[in-house]
């Protein structure tokens, strides 16, 4: 079939969601095309199903979390559509929410579909379409400047275009890069996709031995191999059968991913202490108890397979006496809690990555608009994108808010 709109939208993820609706509340006649039999797939899958949808954090906070220049980039957009806006739009739409720990904001039912619902209910007030089971196969450029895509039989006209596919994460929900290939057609420049906010694979056997321990909260840092720190976080942290997941290793994964040098990370596992404060208490417990085992004098809640497998790398029992451990040996358990190094092997791939580091070159989009700078009429938002961020909504908020100023610039054009 052939048909004609004013702005056709790639992608019904949440920032495809947020273009369409934008664009078909200043007016525009809107069609979103999605390639899976639902949208909105990843929404479902998020937090756990429970859908971490923002941060409470401010916008400026927020941006600096991307870096500098994707969090540059990111400023204008997330002035327009705030975190703020989005809790509001979500209370407005039926849906309340609650902060949790590390800034997070969730729907109060930890629904994903409530979230989803939600956004469906606002696209279909606004007088937008929907196109499921697409598949986009070319979009051109006419010579009057306007867009024809085809999917499958169909063949559609467009003033303007919004891409909004995705990245290569999580490829099961139907991010498999298509994006990238359109956006090189026009022009644009693509950074190098790697996975991000995924797990580290490590090779070291005694961390895969603790497969299944958690820490709620340790401080980590990511250095290279001549110390300079690359990352650091303050996060859970879980050991695994391939090494390290949860949080604070997710975080700094992207800079392993994006990275060919070896990466080491350093895990204080006490980080409200200092080392000498650790030193000072641990002598403590070693006098009031002598006879009791080494592993027992550590303040904390330490699993005693955990203490016994780490202090062993160093050639320390856990299960001695606490009178039979020396200086040098209490020395080496203090920097083992403050500082374990853990050689990273690499990281998982995209199957197990929540986004993608890298796609469209940022300065070839303009941040005001989200219009392509090398081709009028074409926008491009969300994680097609070369921004990402850390976990904690921060991700959903750049593709709420990038959709939104790209929906509204492109009913404009």
């Amino acid at each position: 079939m052939s048909a004609e709109f004013d702005v056709v939208v790639l992608g019904g993820g949440a920032a495809g969601l947020f273009a369409a609706t934008e664009a078909a509340r200043r007016g525009a006649s809107v069609l979103l095309l999605e390639r899976n039999k639902k949208p909105g797939v990843k929404v479902l899958a998020s937090g756990g199903s429970r859908c971490n949808v923002t941060s409470v954090l401010p916008v400026h906070v927020m941006a600096r979390h991307f870096g500098k220049s994707a969090g540059r980039f990111l400023g204008h957009a997330f002035k327009t559509l705030p975190p703020t806006a989005i809790v509001s739009l979500l209370h407005e739409l039926g849906v309340e929410t609650y902060e949790e720990k590390f800034d997070k904001v969730f729907p109060k039912s930890n629904k994903a579909t409530d979230v989803l619902a939600a956004f469906l209910r606002r696209f279909e007030a606004a007088g937008a379409r929907m196109r499921c089971e697409s598949r986009i196969e070319v979009v051109q450029r006419q010579d009057d400047g306007t867009f024809v895509v085809h999917a499958g039989a169909d063949r559609l006209s467009a003033k303007s275009v919004v891409l909004a596919v995705g990245g290569k994460s999580y490829p099961g929900t139907g991010s498999t890069g298509d994006g990238y290939a359109i956006a090189a057609r026009f022009g644009h420049t693509i950074v190098t996709p790697r996975p991000a906010l995924v797990p580290l694979r490590v090779d070291e056997e005694w961390v895969k031995s603790l497969t299944g321990i958690a820490f709620q909260d340790v401080a980590v840092r990511l250095v290279d191999a001549s110390g300079t720190e690359l990352a650091r976080r303050r996060r859970p942290l879980l050991f695994t059968h391939f090494g390290l997941s949860g949080p604070a290793a997710m975080d700094v994964s992207r800079e392993v991913s994006t990275r060919e040098e070896p990466t080491t990370l350093v895990v204080d596992f006490l980080p409200d202490l200092t080392a000498q404060e650790l030193e000072r208490e641990l002598d403590r417990s070693i006098e009031v108890m002598p006879t009791h085992a080494l592993s027992n004098a550590i303040e904390g809640e330490f699993p005693q397979r955990f203490l016994d497998v780490l202090f062993a790398t160093r050639g320390v029992r856990g299960a001695q006496r606490c009178a039979e451990v020396s200086r040098a040996h209490r020395r080496i358990v203090v920097e083992l809690l403050k500082g374990t190094r853990i050689p990273i092997a690499g990281t998982q791939d995209f199957t197990r990555a929540e986004v993608t580091a890298g796609g469209v070159a940022l300065d070839e989009v303009d941040p005001a608009t989200m219009e392509s700078r090398r081709v009028p009429g074409f926008y491009v938002c969300g994680e097609v994108l070369d921004v990402d961020g850390p976990i904690g909504g921060f991700n959903f908020q750049a593709a709420f808010s990038t959709g939104h100023v790209a929906g509204a610039s492109a009913a404009t054009r």
